[in-house]
């Protein structure tokens, strides 16, 4: 008897969404997050960065007073059982308020260094880089847009937290779901560091990119700004390092501490003008505090 086969119509791997989701294909979708955001950043030229980290939870100063007004009001209409939890959430919130200092000088920072970037030639611009979130990604990306610049959102796809910002460039926002795909991303093109106020994410950020500075697998000079001195003199203590002889005196020169946007700029600009060799029509001045707020 003569055998007769059916045709199945079979998707091609390419279009196969079940296999592009599975455990087999995570080298392609690896290879992706790899591509995309090399493509994407080729055609728009783009070849420095200034990666800016920090914390998704430091508020604007709008946003404070109007997550603590509608807090009043919830206190206003709460019943005896609700009002120790919505006073609790009100002193929680009164806490952050010193934090949205570090937002604004943020904004004006990134402001300043997008002003001058914007007069370099366009192959040595330094285009402001966020993780793409709020708080002070947000202020970032916010200082760029607001003086007329790109700036480069690298997001990362997480259960809560991390949603995109209305500043980012629409074409210049990436999204991620491989943190070390990000962090590569971030390193590979960064030519300075501003690092503001944040948590576990900023800590686990800037010490990346302070090992890959003290074991020269950056190439050339990366200068960093740790952004807020009475933050970080409290949070780390590298003193104490060099005390214990777990890294050298000379690794402290890997940072610089900051307390305001024009000592930040001036020393990033210094930094880069020196390090990339560009000239004085190349790197105009820039002394005076931008201030949108």
């Amino acid at each position: 008897m003569e055998k007769r086969y059916v045709q199945h119509a079979v998707e091609p791997a390419y279009n196969n969404e079940d296999f592009l989701h599975s455990d087999a294909a995570r080298p392609v979708r690896i290879l992706a997050e790899y591509l995309s955001p090399e493509r994407q950043l080729r055609e728009r030229q783009i070849r420095n960065t200034i990666i800016v980290f920090g914390s998704a939870r430091i508020r604007s100063a709008e946003q404070f007073q109007y997550e603590y007004s509608v807090l009043k009001k919830h206190l206003e209409q709460a019943n005896d059982g609700d009002r120790p939890d919505v006073e609790r959430r009100i002193n929680k919130l009164k806490k952050q308020w010193e934090m949205t200092q570090y937002y604004n000088d943020t904004v004006d920072l990134c402001g300043m260094l997008t002003d001058w970037s914007k007069k370099l030639p366009h192959h040595k611009r330094f285009v402001i880089c966020s993780g793409g979130g709020s708080g002070i990604m947000e202020a970032a990306n916010r200082g760029a847009t607001i003086s007329g610049g790109d700036s480069i959102g690298m997001n990362i796809s997480l259960p809560y937290e991390q949603f995109p910002n209305p500043y980012i460039t629409p074409d210049l926002h990436f999204e991620f779901h491989y943190f070390f795909m990000r962090k590569f991303w971030f390193a590979s093109l960064a030519k300075a560091m501003i690092v503001c106020p944040g948590g576990f994410g900023t800590l686990d950020e800037l010490m990346e990119i302070l090992t890959l500075r003290q074991t020269n697998k950056l190439p050339g000079h990366l200068p960093v700004v740790l952004y807020g001195s009475k933050f970080w003199k409290k949070t780390l203590n590298f003193e104490y390092l060099v005390e214990m002889g777990l890294i050298e005196e000379h690794d402290l020169s890997l940072y610089r501490i900051c307390d305001t946007p024009c000592d930040a700029f001036k020393f990033l600009t210094e930094q880069l003008t020196e390090l990339h060799h560009l000239q004085t029509d190349d790197a105009p001045g820039f002394s005076a505090q931008k201030s949108e707020q």
